[in-house]
């Protein structure tokens, strides 16, 4: 079933693509565990899923060393609320933090990284739905903190994340995955050529919205339930 799953996932993106006048390779497929045994992870990897990711940072630590052991190929995120005491923790079994939305989260997570030394790769979060429920930092901040982060050295900043509002008008969806592109772009310009500033990562889209959100330019898409039902 998961491998069906799967594959039918890879269909869509690589159709979505064409629909949007894209290559298929050009949109990565996160696949989200939450709640999902190592076993049935594992039967994912094995249908083809190169990236993994969590919610909590708990669950990361219980799951990701072993399926790494065994698959030291996979690329593992995370893609929930991440709160600065967990900072430690993360960089150990992630490969991406997709979900730093604040200066003082990533101040943290430098802390931690020259502690340890090394350079963790981010993505920052920004809440284009503007749901007050949702994590995310404010759109109108996004230079000022781009800005910040920037200047960390032991943090690079590979591109951008959004979550879209639960709805089915697809007017709404779509206008917060284009808000995030908008964002990219503007940053593209403002930090060209900056060594720590990297806009390749547009994660946008889950098991409900992706393909629009291929449509709006997204390259990495975070699907759980689509595979794991």
């Amino acid at each position: 079933m998961v491998r069906d799953n799967v594959q039918k996932i890879l269909s869509e993106i690589e159709a979505s693509c064409r629909k949007a006048g894209r290559e298929a390779r050009e949109v990565t497929l996160v696949g989200v565990t939450k709640t999902v045994g190592a076993d049935v992870i594992q039967e994912a990897i094995g249908a083809g899923i190169k990236h993994i990711a969590e919610n909590r940072v708990q669950e990361a630590e219980n799951k990701f060393p072993s399926l790494l052991a065994k698959n030291p190929h996979i690329k593992t995120h995370i893609i929930g609320h991440l709160q600065t005491n967990k900072a430690r923790d993360v960089i150990k079994v992630c490969s991406l933090l997709q979900s730093v939305d604040s200066l003082k989260l990533a101040f943290e997570i430098e802390k931690q990284a020259a502690k340890s030394g090394r350079v963790v790769d981010i993505l920052v979060q920004f809440n284009t739905a503007h749901e007050e429920q949702k994590f995310g930092a404010d759109p109108v901040q996004a230079q000022v903190l781009i800005e910040g982060i920037s200047q960390l050295e032991h943090v690079r900043i590979k591109g951008l994340m959004c979550m879209a509002p639960y709805t089915e008008d697809q007017g709404i969806i779509r206008k917060t995955f284009s808000d995030l592109r908008g964002i990219r772009e503007s940053i593209k310009t403002r930090f060209a050529g900056h060594p720590r500033v990297d806009m390749g990562i547009l994660s946008m889209g889950m098991s409900g919205d992706y393909q629009i959100a291929i449509e709006e330019g997204s390259t990495m898409v975070r699907i759980g339930s689509a595979i794991f039902k």
